[in-house]
């Protein structure tokens, strides 16, 4: 009874815990689901001979009962098949397996619905989780892959490209509170070029890297601030400029978040004022010459506090 892999559910369940969460699937169990069904087979060496035809219902050793046409002892063409839990298969066969259309109804009322190659979901198709969650787009092997649409309980959705069951290429999230990413995604997770906007009003432009900011970007706050420049492991880190709401400018290093290394002021009537920093503390202050020619004195000019 091979058509009992319907246990391939548990994948699609797991993928829509995985889109959010990151969870493992539940690959062992469908294989020893899959080997537990075919011990229950009374079919396994059926061949196609004579012509299609539609026969009475059918019980198997396990209580499930197939009605539909055959082609001598395989089930092919359409066809019902209903197992003693409650869950359901009705649409297309060939050689005893789905194939074509079909909708499977599973026992906690999740559906699919689509098309089939060889007990697996393969084109286009729907599947609908009982808690209200939905992907509609394109599957291989009992796993998303192609375009496609998913939406959660919560109003969140994903619309852009998948490999293997997994966010993977170009796609769009915008998340229940209203949160956007657009960008490139790998293996379900940020990773390339993307916009994220939060609900708050910030927005960051640039590279991404296992769903941390990563690369060259623009980060910008909704009072009009801004940072540009490098960012690694989700961090200012390398060479980037903040600017203030008033027009004072600091271009200069960052190390893990805090400004490092030389800098720069620019106030907004033109003045500029060279500094050093050291983890985030100001060291002191340098010339413009010790400044542009990258000399670090071992005593430090000493002013007012940065204003």
């Amino acid at each position: 009874m091979d058509i009992c892999q319907y246990y391939f559910y548990l994948k699609f369940k797991a993928q829509d815990e995985q889109m959010k969460n990151n969870q493992s699937n539940h690959q062992n169990k469908l294989k020893s689901q899959a080997q537990e069904d075919a011990k229950n087979r009374q079919d396994q060496d059926a061949e196609l001979t004579g012509p299609r035809e539609k026969r009475s219902p059918y019980q198997f050793k396990n209580g499930a009962i197939y009605e539909g046409e055959w082609i001598g002892q395989a089930r092919d063409g359409y066809g019902v098949q209903k197992w003693p839990d409650g869950a359901k298969y009705e649409g297309y066969w060939k050689n005893n397996k789905a194939h074509g259309k079909g909708k499977f109804y599973h026992v906690d009322r999740d559906v699919f619905e689509g098309e089939w190659v060889d007990d697996k979901a393969n084109g286009h198709g729907t599947y609908l989780h009982s808690n209200g969650a939905k992907y509609t787009g394109f599957w291989k092997d009992d796993l998303q892959h192609g375009n496609g649409v998913e939406i959660w309980a919560d109003g969140s959705k994903y619309e852009g490209e998948y490999c293997e069951g997994k966010k993977h290429g170009k796609g769009v999230y915008v998340w229940a509170d209203g949160s956007k990413y657009d960008g490139e995604w790998k293996d379900n997770q940020l990773h390339g070029q993307g916009s994220y906007s939060w609900a708050d009003g910030r927005k960051y432009e640039g590279g991404w890297k296992e769903s941390n900011m990563h690369g060259k970007g623009k980060y910008t706050w909704k009072d009009g601030r801004y940072y540009e420049g490098d960012y690694y492991n989700d961090k200012k880190h390398g060479y980037g400029v903040y600017r203030w709401v008033e027009g004072k400018l600091y271009e200069g290093g960052w190390y893990e978040g805090q400004q490092h290394g030389k800098g720069k002021y620019t106030y907004p009537g033109g003045e500029q004022k060279f500094v050093y920093y050291e983890h985030g503390k100001k060291k002191g202050y340098l010339t413009e010459e010790q400044y542009n020619q990258n000399q670090i004195p071992e005593n430090f000019i000493h002013t007012e506090d940065e204003r």
